[in-house]
Formats: C-alpha cells, sequence, structure tokens
C-alpha cells in the first residue's frame, strides 16, 4: 500500500487481491491507476501499475484469440480420444481407424489442434479424437476428462505410468502399443507378456502393415457399455435399418421410441422383437419389455 493512499484505491487494490479472474484483476488495475497518488513519490508505483495492465491486458486477447481459433467439439454418443507424447504416431492411427486425413510428418508436435474421425465398425458410427501431444501447450484436458474411451498411444512401456498419473478421467483405457513393424516375433512376445502381467487392457497395432487394427475396433467398440438396436418398419419389404438404435443397458423398447422420436412411445400399441431377449421370433412385446443387444424391433402404431 502507498504512503498517502485514497480510499478509493485502497479498495481498487484489495479487489485486485481478491479477484478469481483476469478480467477482473485488469478491471481492478484501471482503478488503482485512475486513483493512485499524484505525487511524485508515487511514479514508481504508477508505472508499475501501468507496465502490470499493459501485460495483463495483452495476455487476456492472446487468449481470447487462441479461444476464437479453438475447433468446436460436439460429442458424439461414443467417443474415444487419442492421447499420448509427441512423435508417438496418434495421426497415423487415427488414419489407420477412421475416414480422416490428418497432418502427418516426421517432426514433433505436428498436430496444432483437435483432429476428428469417425470409426464406422459393426454398424457403430463412433467419433475418434486425436488430441495434440501431451506437454503441448494445445493439449485440451477437458476433451480427456470427458471422453468415454482413452487411446493411450505409446511406444515403450515405461511411457504408460507418467501418462495415466497425467489424467484423470476415470472410464476405459486402452493401451495401444504402436510400431510392432520394429520388433521381431520375440520381442513383440515379450512386450505382450509384459503389458498382460500389469493387466492392461491393450492392442498391439503397426500402422505401417495394419497389424492389430481390426483387433483394435473391437476392444474400442468393446469399451462402450451399449445395446445396439435395429429397427424394421412393419409390412413393409424394406431392409433392416443399418444404423443402429444406440442406448444403455436395461433400457426397454420405450427407450427406444423415444430415441427415434420424441413422444412417438406414445403412439405405439405394442412392438414385436427378435433377437436375443425374445423367446421366439416375433413375439409380441409391450414398451416395457428389456432390450437385448442386437434385438430388431417392429413398432405398431394401430
Amino acid at each position: 500500500m502507498p504512503i498517502n493512499a485514497h480510499p478509493e484505491y485502497i479498495n481498487a487494490e484489495k479487489k485486485y487481491h481478491e479477484a478469481s479472474t483476469d478480467e477482473s484483476r485488469l478491471k481492478a488495475l484501471e482503478e488503482m491507476i485512475k486513483h493512485s497518488p499524484k505525487h511524485k513519490g508515487a511514479e514508481t508505483l504508477r508505472k508499475n501499475l501501468r507496465n502490470r495492465y499493459k501485460k495483463l491486458k495483452q495476455e487476456l486477447a492472446k487468449s481470447k484469440k487462441k479461444s476464437k481459433g479453438k475447433k468446436g467439439i460436439k460429442k458424439s454418443e461414443m467417443q474415444a480420444v487419442l492421447l499420448g507424447l509427441t512423435n508417438s504416431g496418434k495421426s497415423s492411427t487415427l488414419k489407420s481407424l477412421t475416414n480422416a486425413q490428418p497432418k502427418i510428418a516426421s517432426y514433433g508436435f505436428t498436430t496444432k489442434e483437435p483432429e476428428i474421425g469417425t470409426l464406422n465398425h459393426k454398424d457403430c458410427q463412433i467419433q475418434i479424437i486425436d488430441l495434440p501431444p501431451i506437454g503441448s501447450e494445445n493439449f485440451d484436458k477437458g476433451i480427456v476428462n470427458n471422453a468415454d474411451t482413452l487411446l493411450i498411444i505409446i511406444e515403450k512401456i515405461h511411457e504408460i505410468k507418467p501418462i495415466l498419473e497425467s489424467i484423470k478421467n476415470s472410464h476405459q483405457k486402452i493401451i495401444v502399443f504402436n510400431k510392432t513393424d520394429l520388433y521381431d516375433e520375440n520381442t513383440k512376445r515379450k512386450i505382450k507378456e509384459t503389458l498382460k502381467s500389469k493387466r492392461y487392457n491393450f492392442a498391439m497395432i503397426s500402422n505401417f502393415t495394419n497389424e492389430g487394427i481390426e483387433e483394435l475396433k473391437d476392444k474400442i467398440l468393446s469399451s462402450f457399455n451399449i445395446l445396439r438396436i435395429y429397427t424394421k418398419h412393419p409390412n413393409k419389404k424394406t431392409k433392416l435399418d443399418k444404423i443402429p438404435v444406440i442406448l444403455p443397458p436395461n433400457s426397454t423398447l420405450e427407450d427406444v421410441a423415444e430415441k427415434i422420436l420424441h413422444g412417438y412411445s406414445k403412439k405405439v400399441k405394442y412392438a414385436k422383437i427378435t433377437g436375443p431377449s425374445c423367446k421366439f421370433p416375433n413375439q409380441k412385446v409391450g414398451l416395457k419389455h428389456i432390450i437385448k443387444d442386437k434385438d430388431v424391433v417392429e413398432f405398431y402404431t394401430d
């Protein structure tokens, strides 16, 4: 606190120290500059306040510009996120798994912002996001924490522990040991045994030879605790809807109807179901019937 400071300055300084955001600090600094002592002995104070104000304003502008340029991501029903160290092969894995065409280079920190692709596997569409590498200023922990499944891309087993310690996500995690084409069969066997002994859910892949890619796709799909329910139009010779309705376990036919169209369940009189949850094909059931994965449903409204 400067000598002979006005009460307005003292109040503004208190606001500055109690501020929880940079915007609030900037506003408090404006008041401190406005009410700072005008005598010669306070020249250093005024200069310090102006410099602090200028620096904070520049940092805020930079932060807003960065935030404005950030790619917005709408989370899909099933989302898996690729994360790992630089040059671990995340972008190549995204390309192997999905329809995406990310930039791939031999130098580090190639991925500057999240890249999105869609994995089409066994009738399901899974959103795969490749994040900038861990350690990058663009690494988004928010996306990591909200993801359903994490695909942790590594080249060496010792990379696993620090990566796991740096994330808070408690959902499914798959260790993806990449670049297996660099090892002989005996070495790969030893790596596999080590990963098994540590009880990791893992896959061993090569984006160069495509080794293990199909197995990884299966593991990704299995990581989601979901039901796939197929629908048919009654009394019509139309093919089965290829894209299933995705629902959580213990869902009912009413949930299926509402997922198709909000309010649709009120129009349904009954349904016919074929699949794991019924006693025989085309079993007539009510909307409270509990469904199972890969059931085929026909709704009747009259």
